[in-house]
């Protein structure tokens, strides 16, 4: 990527400029990354463990933990050192890896909530074909595909974005935003804008409607189980997904097709706040009430993991209590 601007970093926007407040922003968003960290990884770890969890449903949603993990730690850590050191500055380098991480990011977050909508309707319209048609090879290049797709749409966006010549430095986010470089470009971002254009025109509706169409077949199927414990089952794997996909989608809008009136610095700062931060941190937390299967797979990891640390705790004292007992004879004799 060859650099035709001027501009050698970028100046961030932060959320406070008393040192008190800073810390308060450092403290919180410390806080809601750790969560989305703990969240994320309890949620792969315990589908790597439990061999219950070995199916196409929780294969998508491991792979969903792990964008999630990628789309918050693209952003919030610098946001929280900016805060720590008040140094605003991002280099020209790492902007560009920002704007491509958070791209792909939310490419890939897409596209694994359109396969899961799929792999749901398939599990409850076509139960009895279920493992022939979602099998390994299929999942394999379904998760290829996504991750692939959004690598190559964040790549075109990124070089097409920083081939832009830039009259200034301040970008008014917290993070390297493609909206707002745009903003402060010396040269007209036509073909940039068609682009986004063309794939939010194409790509989003699809997914979009996609979705739509297959809840609409499930839940077609759902009404007419007799059983009301079936439905209630039915039900219970489908209503994660369905919150996913509705908190992704809304803060979406709100970020990229709220009326232009309402764009100001704070409203940015919200938006893109509720977009990049929230989901990572609400999707475990979904997935984990809301399904049972994560929920007792967790509980069981968690006594095998205590169970793991009482052994080494148990062998640690046993190998250093007759040293510390021949220690003490040889302090009593002297």
């Amino acid at each position: 990527m060859e650099n035709q601007s001027t501009v050698n970093e970028f100046i961030l926007l932060g959320f406070a400029d008393t040192r008190e407040l800073q810390i308060l922003h450092f403290v919180v968003f410390l806080s809601i990354y750790l969560a989305a960290l703990m969240g994320n990884v309890l949620i792969i770890l315990t589908i790597a463990y439990d061999h219950n969890l070995q199916s196409p449903m929780y294969f998508f949603l491991a792979n969903l933990s792990l964008v999630d993990l990628c789309f918050i730690s693209t952003t919030v850590p610098k946001s929280m050192a900016i805060s720590l050191t008040n140094d605003r500055r991002i280099s020209f380098s790492e902007c560009a890896s920002q704007v491509f991480l958070v791209i792909t990011s939310a490419g890939a977050e897409l596209s694994f909530i359109t396969v899961m909508a799929y792999d749901r309707y398939v599990a409850i319209c076509h139960p009895l074909q279920y493992m022939r048609i979602m099998n390994l090879n299929l999942c394999l290049q379904m998760a290829f595909a996504s991750w692939i797709g959004a690598i190559m749409h964040a790549l075109v966006q990124t070089i097409s974005t920083f081939r832009l010549h830039f009259c200034t430095s301040n970008i008014k986010q917290f993070f390297c935003d493609m909206s707002q470089l745009w903003r402060i470009s010396c040269t007209e971002a036509i073909l940039n804008k068609w682009l986004t254009f063309a794939v939010g025109l194409t790509v989003n509706p699809f997914c979009f409607f996609f979705i739509l169409i297959s809840y609409w077949f499930i839940f077609s199927a759902v009404f007419k189980i007799r059983s009301s414990q079936g439905r209630h089952k039915v039900f219970s794997t489908c209503t994660p997904h369905l919150t996913v996909f509705c908190l992704f989608f809304s803060t979406a809008m709100f970020s990229y097709f709220r009326p232009q009136a309402l764009s100001s610095t704070s409203s940015d700062l919200l938006s893109a706040f509720l977009y990049v931060v929230l989901p990572p941190v609400m999707n475990p937390i979904i997935y984990s009430l809301r399904n049972k299967d994560i929920h007792q797979a967790a509980q069981k990891m968690f006594k095998y993991l205590s169970g793991c640390m009482e052994d080494v705790y148990r062998i640690i004292s046993n190998t250093l209590s007759p040293k510390f007992q021949m220690f003490s004879k040889e302090k009593a004799m002297a």
